[in-house]
């Protein structure tokens, strides 16, 4: 929590307590908050300092937090500080209240008052008497500015209850408020959006397991996710989605994912003049070079390769099933120098591993290295990246995002159904068996 990082008062502070303002950026100690954060992501534990809000003081022990793979900062100016936001992965404000401005009173009134008055009372050891003079002052100031608005003149409030106004308005305006704009996601009605806090739970929970199975094996690497990626996901693992739309935003993430699959490649060094007459010192990656796609989903992947590899060479794989988990080699076209090339492997789904293991022992067979192979996946299984990864350490899969797991049927969850049936229209339901790759 933020509040753990709140700066000690001096003497002359703490006799005039009641009239500091803690709703202000420099009520807290952020490079301390910084270094902890930072220790954190390092995989270091940190001392966080333990700040009771009744003495204003620091007590010992200080509580001691270990690196963890989701580590949440929590408080009310966190999103202030752009140091404080560059430290974090997703940035998420929460807002109370339909009237934003007034978000702490627009909820439910008695909900609030009663957990205003427990957390002042109970948590903060402050009197009852002047908690409900503070909250009468802010009830008494939000009628003021409506009737002020009606052009009408109440009695205004008295200067001895404006700790509202000197304080906790002020500071909603200055500064919390305007770090809205800095969230990447926004939670209305806050705790009782169950929809939204569920959204996030499935992203933290999906990030996990593909940080994990990242630690595992060093050759998986999954697309950087951004909201973007995530939202083409959504429509495209949609059971509503149309084909048009489907096949739009599959051929919009495929493109993404061969560009991120390119990267892997090796490369070397060159400079080169620019029209200004300057040195560019950049690299250029190797040019032996070709694709192989597994029949038929992996075909839908060829067009983003083109373009992206101007001539670039493609070849082909047909692997049926042969009861539960054997696979049956159909049909093969690769180019006749594969041996010498760097191979990238097109199949959207990585479910079982069992296809995706007969075509790479295929490749092998034909004298491509191993670690010459870069095997891309819209979208992979734990348990496929498991048989691949044993089975071949040394060449890489690049994945935009690891599912669930399999079900009993050997179909990837959540998956998004049969890809090659949804992207080339053969399945007018769209909504067939998963690809068994």
């Amino acid at each position: 929590m933020q509040d753990s990082f709140y700066h000690l008062l001096s003497d002359e502070q703490l006799e005039k307590v009641h009239g500091y303002n803690y709703d202000h950026p420099d009520a807290f100690n952020t490079e301390l908050l910084l270094l902890c954060m930072e220790n954190l992501k390092r995989g270091q534990a940190v001392s966080i300092p333990n700040y009771d809000v009744k003495s204003h003081k620091h007590i010992e022990p200080a509580r001691k937090v270990n690196p963890s793979d989701v580590i949440i900062l929590e408080g009310i100016l966190v999103l202030h500080d752009p140091r404080v936001r560059d430290l974090m992965n997703m940035k998420i404000f929460v807002d109370t209240g339909n009237n934003t401005h007034y978000h702490f009173i627009s909820a439910d009134s008695d909900v609030r008052l009663a957990r205003r008055i427990q957390r002042d009372t109970v948590e903060r050891g402050r009197n009852i008497e002047n908690v409900l003079d503070q909250l009468h002052s802010l009830l008494e100031i939000v009628i003021f500015e409506v009737l002020q608005q009606a052009l009408i003149s109440p009695h205004q409030p008295t200067k001895s209850d404006l700790q509202y106004t000197q304080f906790v308005k002020p500071s909603f305006d200055e500064f919390i408020l305007p770090s809205k704009k800095h969230a990447d996601v926004i939670i209305p009605r806050g705790a009782d959006n169950d929809v939204a806090i569920d959204l996030i739970v499935q992203h933290i929970q999906t990030k996990l397991g593909q940080h994990d199975l990242c630690k595992i094996y060093p050759n998986v690497f999954v697309v950087h996710a951004t909201y973007q990626l995530r939202g083409m996901h959504t429509l495209i693992r949609d059971v509503r989605t149309t084909k048009h739309d489907f096949v739009f935003y599959a051929d919009r993430l495929i493109r993404l994912l061969v560009e991120n699959g390119l990267g892997h490649l090796p490369f070397t060094e060159q400079q080169v003049i620019t029209p200004t007459g300057s040195v560019y010192t950049g690299v250029v990656f190797c040019k032996r070079l070709c694709g192989v796609s597994v029949i038929r989903s992996g075909e839908s992947m060829e067009n983003a390769l083109r373009a992206c590899c101007k001539g670039i060479k493609i070849g082909k794989i047909l692997i049926l099933g042969e009861g539960d988990n054997g696979r049956q080699l159909i049909y093969e076209k690769l180019p006749a120098d594969i041996s010498s090339r760097h191979v990238l492997l097109l199949d959207p789904v990585l479910a079982s591993g069992n296809s995706a293991i007969k075509a790479i022992s295929l490749l092998l067979s034909k004298g491509v290295a191993e670690s010459n192979i870069i095997f891309l996946n819209l979208i992979a299984a734990p348990e496929g990246i498991h048989a691949v990864c044993k089975k071949f350490p040394k060449l890489k899969i690049v994945t935009s995002e690891i599912d669930t797991s399999l079900n009993k049927d050997l179909h990837v969850i959540p998956g998004m159904g049969e890809f090659g049936d949804r992207y080339f229209g053969t399945d007018n339901s769209s909504v067939a068996n998963c690809d068994d790759t």
